[in-house]
């Protein structure tokens, strides 16, 4: 089947100025149809929403995804599909209907698709269940179930139990989903789709791409799994990767703070197999305005898959944004060989924003009499996916003690200025008085040994 869909999300439409995207890449692969028979059935909403062109633009796509994997099967347009492969046709409205069992013939199928009326409301679970009983619990042949629709369930019972069952089944479930007028919820086609979510779903506001999104997915069923993939992902420059994770399958490398590039030495080949890749943005630029995450994506496999992933857009609001002051201009201070006080005016100085002051305090535990301890502490501020901003360190060297044995030392009063433009961790950042997440990290060694000089009185005869 070759790879049999590919997607791009982020976790956010809209950030502020120096916000936190999660962006996921992932695609999923299957082996191919000539050499694996599969049933396949289109489940296609005919619901009142579909009135029109957008049914128009539904036919048109479902009647290409039929002429392709015909073609697929037995690489001649004869007009039945074969080596062994069926197809079916269920829509739904108000119920489901089973417009033809699992068939090979082209033009009945064609048949079924164009007698479809648009009219009442949406009832998934039927479509799902009617859907699911087309299958032969007995055959051998791979099971892919393709969903088209363009609203909510507004009738029937709860779809996720439903398509739940059918996976369990084995069945292959892809969603394919039209902005309609009672709005398609992306998340909810995630939930019914095959794992992972992001590679079996679909999801277009414009249903001119409907032709398009069904010719995608059959010319990629009909393929043999992919090998020697090579996907490089390049960033928008408003944009900088702050944390790469190991994707669910090949490894993925950061070429720079803008490029990916992600590896897959095989996917599909045997079975259909999914995989998935995440990182984090960090929005650099500091102009508002709606902003593609990525410049560009390119792949490419040894079996010259065409595959294209979607360009997600997020708006970017830069209104009261502060922006971090310049560094203070420096004051000079010279001290003579021989001063060893010195008093000195520097003038005056001005707040430069607000901010917060954190002082903590540090117990070194069993210091021994004599010992100097050399002290650092690290504080980074933690943002809510988890990644780390650092905001600063202190070193110090705490004196000896001369108590009689080893004791606990109290070290007091160690301040961090914590400005508020640089808050990523509330859950409204840069808003005074949002609350903030830290973590501090203490590190302390002995500065002096326990070598010291002996007294000794040598007489030389």
């Amino acid at each position: 089947m070759g790879v049999t869909s590919s997607n791009k999300q982020i976790d956010a439409t809209q950030i502020d100025c120096n916000g936190t995207l999660k962006v996921t890449l992932a695609l999923s692969a299957a082996p191919d149809i000539s050499s694996n028979p599969t049933d396949i059935v289109l489940v296609l909403d005919r619901s009142g929403s579909m009135g029109g062109t957008p049914l128009a633009n539904m036919k048109a796509g479902a009647k290409a995804f039929v002429d392709i994997i015909e073609e697929a099967t037995d690489n001649t347009p004869d007009g039945n599909i074969g080596s062994g492969s069926r197809m079916g046709v269920v829509s739904f409205s108000n119920t489901a209907t089973t417009d033809t069992q699992l068939i090979t013939s082209v033009a009945d199928l064609k048949t079924a698709i164009d007698n479809l009326n648009a009219s009442g409301s949406t009832n998934h679970a039927d479509a799902f269940t009617k859907a699911t009983q087309l299958f032969d619990p007995m055959s051998g042949n791979a099971k892919v179930m393709v969903m088209f629709t363009d609203g909510k369930t507004t009738a029937g019972f709860p779809p996720e139990p439903v398509a739940a069952a059918a996976r369990a089944q084995g069945i292959i479930i892809y969603c394919i989903g039209l902005v309609g007028s009672d709005g398609t919820d992306v998340n909810v086609l995630n939930d019914w789709a095959t794992d992972p979510d992001s590679s079996h779903v679909a999801i277009t506001p414009n249903e001119t791409d409907l032709e398009d999104l069904f010719r995608d997915l059959a010319a990629n069923i009909s393929k043999t799994g992919a090998t020697n993939i090579v996907i490089d992902e390049i960033l928008n420059p408003d944009f900088t990767i702050i944390n790469l994770l190991p994707p669910t399958k090949g490894m993925a490398s950061l070429i720079d703070s803008h490029t990916i590039q992600w590896k897959i030495a095989a996917l599909g080949v045997s079975t259909n197999e999914g995989a998935s890749l995440e990182f984090y943005v960090h929005h650099t630029a500091q102009t508002s305005g709606e902003k593609p995450v990525n410049q560009s994506v390119m792949y490419s496999d040894a079996e010259g898959n065409m595959v294209t992933f979607p360009n997600p857009s997020v708006t970017v609001d830069c209104n009261g944004t502060v922006i971090i002051e310049p560094c203070p201009v420096p004051v000079n201070i010279t001290i003579s060989g021989c001063d060893d006080a010195v008093v000195f005016d520097m003038g005056d100085a001005n707040l430069e924003s607000l901010g917060r002051i954190l002082q903590l305090n540090v117990t070194l535990k069993h210091i021994c009499p004599g010992r100097r301890v050399a002290m650092a502490v690290s504080l980074s501020e933690i943002d809510e996916q988890g990644t780390e901003y650092p905001r600063g360190t202190k070193a110090l060297t705490i004196p000896a003690h001369t108590g009689q044995t080893c004791q606990d030392v109290l070290v007091k009063c160690l301040k961090f200025v914590l400005p508020e433009d640089l808050n990523v961790s509330g859950s409204t950042p840069n808003t005074i008085c949002s609350p903030r997440s830290f973590k501090a990290r203490v590190i302390a060694n002995y500065v002096d040994t326990d070598f010291q000089c002996c007294d000794a009185v040598i007489t030389i005869p």
